[in-house]
């Protein structure tokens, strides 16, 4: 569509939309018609949000708040506590980044993808940073912290998974070196004790592999909307539940 065809109907469309009572509107422009944009814009539209072939272009109409819900506030993050039968840590060090020039071993992490669940975001990533298959155990911790990537807030979530195989070959694109790692030389290092989050996520999974403290693991359900999704119970709790119901 032209500037000079597009401009009139969306004037005429915002007339509209004000004389029916609409308070919100949204408009999303794929790529390919970039150039509606700054027209756009100047009819009063505001940025909103972007992905990799559009823009999301918001406008609130009525002289009141505007309380059109804000873009995705976070990310989600994971970092994956694998040990074997030896007491040894999956870790890596990666090539780039924060931790590139650092010469720190740590735990594979990654950020999970859209439509992504957490326990498969985990077995992901460590399949693909060290190629060693695991299962899901369960989620052991999770923090939150603010002005992250891109200005976000962040949800990381430290899961427990269970080795299938233990031959690793390092995904050679992002990482340095990757091996078994006793746990006790994984948390001695300077950086691990340096850092409080490190050294308690670190104390957590060293604590969990010494005990039967329990974690969290998903329990598929459906949504309102019928959608598969995961509730995240206490492993004791649903046990008792199970046990209470006889299953």
């Amino acid at each position: 569509m032209d500037c000079d065809v597009y401009v009139p109907r969306l004037k005429a469309s915002i007339s509209q939309w004000r004389q029916q009572g609409v308070k919100g509107v949204w408009i999303k422009l794929p790529i390919r018609l970039a150039h509606l944009v700054e027209p756009t814009v100047k009819e009063g539209f505001r940025y909103h949000h972007a992905e990799s072939d559009y823009l999301m272009l918001v406008y609130w109409i009525p002289e009141t708040p505007d309380t059109l819900p804000a873009n995705a506030s976070h990310t989600v993050g994971i970092g994956a506590f694998v040990m074997n039968n030896n007491r040894e840590v999956l870790v890596v060090q990666e090539k780039s980044g924060a931790f590139g020039a650092k010469g720190v071993w740590k735990f594979p992490t990654g950020v999970a993808n859209q439509g992504e669940d957490i326990w498969t975001a985990a077995i992901r990533e460590v399949k693909e940073e060290t190629d060693i298959d695991t299962e899901f155990v369960e989620i052991l911790a999770f923090r939150q912290t603010h002005k992250t990537f891109c200005g976000k807030s962040d949800l990381f979530f430290v899961c427990m998974l269970r080795p299938l195989c233990f031959d690793i070959n390092k995904q050679d694109s992002e990482i340095k070196a990757a091996q078994w790692m006793p746990i006790e030389e994984y948390m001695a290092q300077p950086y691990i004790q340096k850092h409080e989050s490190f050294k308690y996520v670190a104390e957590i999974c060293s604590g969990q592999s010494k005990s039967s403290c329990s974690g969290f693991c998903p329990v598929p359900a459906l949504s309102t909307s019928g959608k598969k999704s995961y509730t995240y119970f206490n492993k004791l709790q649903l046990q008792n539940k199970k046990n209470e119901l006889g299953g």
